[in-house]
């Protein structure tokens, strides 16, 4: 009591240059306790101002996006590297960005990965604001336009003339047509991936300008395209993208099986096929086997095709390791289809029904002769039930991953997985209605190393990407944006690995903190 402690105000540096350290101290008089803070603090300061700016790029490029920001607000020289380390950046693509472009790309001045993103209730950038991001980002790798609809083809073609060295394209919702879509495969040799969704200034019918195939073509290694009125106009740009490895089409209209045998017969670098809700028949899947290459096919609600069409698929193209088939429920896939595939694909690793209905017969047949069966999935079929299960447990040797989904299966065989397929891991059981949380318990009890996920459909909503992985067919992976100073505009870093991402060190607001209390209990233990 009647004790006065004064306070001292530690000046803090906010340019962390060598050759301008700063050591002076209050000559206020302070506690034993705040003087020894005071040592620590300014130690732990002087460490990290030794460090270089690359390995403090470093540092910067394993934090979150909210974790960099923090950090820009250090002093100058952290605001600086932040800005120069950054190659991500995703911007609210306003049409008050504009005046805001020569500041923000002059702080980040390394970008090479953009995403340009408008509300659809919003006025978007228009021509010249894409422009003099082109001017300022000439070294840039991959854009990703939405909803920007005030672009028109001027605004690409000046784009692509500035941006020369782009390998990855995807735009949606965009209002530009066919000469901008030229102008970039026209420019930009190096174009390695195109994903197109929803490009409304595409004219429909006769009077529609062919897209391609242009310089790009010959370095195009995946195409995708979504909900086009007429994707057709892309029959060029395919048939002349001789390298293409990935084709990818979502519910784009007109008549697909005039123009694959066109494609199969100039591109048979094909890897990958997807097909989602097209106009395709065994016509177009006899053209498609002539691809001696498949390693994937995905048959998702495709109704005319039919048995005979996965069986010529399944004949030459015996290299196919992954096959998704949504029959849609229209029964024209089903044994006969399966067994063809069982007698060629050896190599198969992953299979999914949907909507299929294979009895024993065929299943029996895939597990005997498909010994690298990994990944199995059965949804929305009539006619697997608990016999179909012992002979999955029975037979697939290799299986990892079972996922059964809507299947009239009961507790029986899940017991038959207690004894049976030796390397599998994870078993995905949902609304399968005669299966009981009893009996998945009982699963789990007796094979204690198998992961048990049971889902009576009434709560919990099991994840697509669980069990399964289903390509998506977007263009690039998802950004997470955040503010960057300017009000309206968003940034972010790509998603890191989780290896990055270390628990109490590297997450939220205490990567500071910890590493400031962490430094500080080994300085002082050292002193001891």
């Amino acid at each position: 009591m009647g004790q006065s402690v004064s306070s001292a105000k530690l000046t803090t540096r906010r340019d962390c240059n060598h050759s301008q350290r700063s050591y002076s101290k209050s000559a206020v008089l302070i506690s034993p306790m705040k003087t020894e803070e005071a040592e620590v603090i300014d130690e732990l300061s002087d460490f990290i101002s030794d460090l270089p700016d690359e390995c403090l790029a470093c540092v910067f490029q394993s934090l979150t996006p909210a974790d960099r920001k923090r950090c820009s607000l250090v002093c100058r020289r952290w605001l600086r590297i932040e800005g120069q380390s950054r190659h991500r950046l995703s911007l609210n693509a306003q049409s008050d960005l504009h005046p805001l472009i020569p500041s923000i790309f002059s702080r980040f001045d390394a970008v090479t990965k953009l995403a340009l993103k408008c509300d659809r209730r919003s006025v978007g950038i228009g021509d010249e604001a894409l422009a003099s991001i082109s001017e300022r980002c000439r070294n840039l790798t991959r854009l990703k336009l939405r909803a920007c609809r005030d672009l028109t083809d001027a605004g690409m073609l000046a784009f692509a003339k500035n941006c020369r060295g782009l390998k990855k394209l995807s735009c949606g919702s965009c209002t530009f047509g066919a000469k901008g879509m030229n102008a970039v495969l026209d420019n930009c040799p190096a174009l390695e991936e195109l994903s197109v969704k929803r490009l409304r200034g595409i004219i429909d019918g006769a009077a529609a300008e062919p897209i391609g195939p242009g310089l790009a073509a010959a370095s195009l290694k995946t195409i995708c395209l979504k909900e086009l009125y007429n994707g057709q106009c892309f029959g060029p740009l395919i048939i002349g993208a001789r390298n293409l490895r990935s084709l990818k089409l979502f519910r784009c209209s007109g008549d697909w099986d005039k123009l694959f045998p066109l494609i199969m017969d100039q591109v048979t670098s094909i890897i990958e096929i997807h097909m989602e809700r097209i106009q395709v028949s065994d016509v177009g899947l006899e053209a498609i086997s002539n691809s001696l290459n498949l390693e994937i096919l995905h048959l998702v609600k495709t109704p005319v095709c039919t048995n005979a069409g996965l069986g010529a698929v399944a004949e030459k193209c015996k290299l196919l390791r992954k096959l998704h088939i949504d029959g849609w429920k229209a029964n024209r896939i089903g044994d006969h289809g399966l067994i063809a595939v069982a007698k060629s694909c050896s190599n198969l690793q992953e299979l999914v029904l949907i909507g299929v209905n294979p009895t024993k017969l065929s299943l029996e047949m895939l597990a005997s002769n498909c010994q690298n069966l990994e990944r199995l999935a059965l949804c929305g079929s009539d006619t697997v039930g608990d016999a179909e299960i012992c002979c999955i447990a029975l037979k697939c040797i290799a299986l990892k991953k079972l996922c059964i989904k809507s299947c009239p299966i009961s507790d029986h065989g899940m017991e038959a997985l207690a004894s049976g397929c030796p390397n599998l891991v994870k078993v995905k059981v949902k609304k399968c209605r005669g299966v009981t949380p009893e009996g998945a318990d009982w699963l789990r009890a007796n094979r204690g190393s198998l992961s048990v996920n049971l889902d009576m459909g009434e709560h919990l909503d099991v994840t697509a990407n669980d069990g399964v992985v289903q390509d998506n067919g977007d263009g690039i992976p998802p950004v997470v944006a955040g503010q960057i100073g300017a009000p309206g505009i968003a940034s972010s870093s790509t998603a890191r690995s989780t290896s990055f991402k270390l628990s109490g060190i590297l997450g939220g607001r205490s990567f500071m903190a910890c590493t400031l209390r962490r430094l500080a209990s080994s300085n002082g233990s050292s002193r001891s």
